[in-house]
């Protein structure tokens, strides 16, 4: 006579069944990444550093006036999009280690963010002006003021969109705040203020490996933004219980992302005719 199995034991079973369903989408959406990503390396320019401006080309003006250099190399991005990348970057990882909780931070520290995002769109305006030698402007505007408002926009970036992600893709999401405390927001201001110290010191330890991050960055984010939409469309937001369930929604949104970045690069290459910034 067969033996009666404990219907707890097949649960297991039954969840890696689940997940490795998605394995021929998964082989189906990696490929065309793969081809998608040969192309793009292709057709931006050569080398390591090459490919770090690219992708920066899709997201930022690159203007070599308003951004860090090290070695004669040129940031991927400004001093403006460059606070606004790591910050993003700094706050994501600052909050890692409060696992799946997704409530929003207390109000004081969204006013924050608030009174951030208010710099941010005036220093930018102000900045914008100075192209004008006849316009009007508030103040003289320097890469200092440039990457302090853009690493709180990034702050709030990252604080709004892990909370976001938590509650879009987990089932058992928690509703605690992830950032529960104001000193919390303060420590996490004081690591971005070290890394401000950092980028404006001039040291090559710090810039090389900052100017790396910051392109790395822009995918990243996209690639998060991405997932969360790849799961409302396969209708599996709030749904997933493991990380391998993850692997598919995840390659479709760093696809989307690749190919947002590689259209950006070739719309703009074909409008201006040069990898070079965007001057005024």
């Amino acid at each position: 006579m067969g033996v009666a199995q404990n219907p707890q034991s097949l649960q297991p079973a039954l969840e890696k069944k689940g997940w490795q369903k998605d394995w021929p989408a998964l082989a189906a959406v990696l490929t065309v990444l793969v081809v998608a990503a040969a192309f793009w390396l292709r057709f931006t320019p050569p080398g390591f550093w090459g490919k770090l401006q690219a992708i920066g080309y899709a997201v930022c003006h690159q203007i070599p006036q308003r951004s860090f250099h090290v070695g004669g190399h040129s940031s991927p991005l400004c001093a403006r999009c460059t606070g606004m990348y790591l910050g993003a970057f700094l706050a994501l990882v600052f909050q890692l280690r409060q696992g799946r909780k997704a409530k929003f931070p207390p109000l004081a520290v969204m006013i924050s963010l608030g009174l951030f995002l208010v710099a941010f769109g005036v220093d930018g305006i102000n900045s914008f002006l100075h192209f004008f030698p006849d316009g009007p402007s508030l103040y003289t505007p320097t890469n200092l003021l440039r990457l302090l408002t853009g690493l709180g926009v990034g702050v709030g970036i990252g604080l709004i969109l892990y909370p976001i992600f938590n509650q879009t893709v987990w089932r058992d999401w928690r509703a605690e705040a992830v950032v529960p405390r104001y000193r919390d927001f303060l420590l996490l201001l004081a690591l971005a203020g070290l890394l401000a110290l950092g980028l404006l010191s001039g040291q090559p330890v710090i810039l090389y490996p900052a100017f790396i991050l910051s392109g790395i960055s822009v995918p990243l984010i996209f690639t998060i933004i991405y997932t969360m939409v790849a799961l409302l469309l396969m209708r599996r937001d709030n749904k997933i219980t493991d990380w391998r369930e993850l692997l598919l929604p995840a390659s479709i949104g760093l696809l989307l992302a690749l190919l947002q970045i590689g259209l950006t690069d070739w719309v703009r290459l074909g409008l201006t005719g040069t990898w070079g910034a965007i001057i005024p």
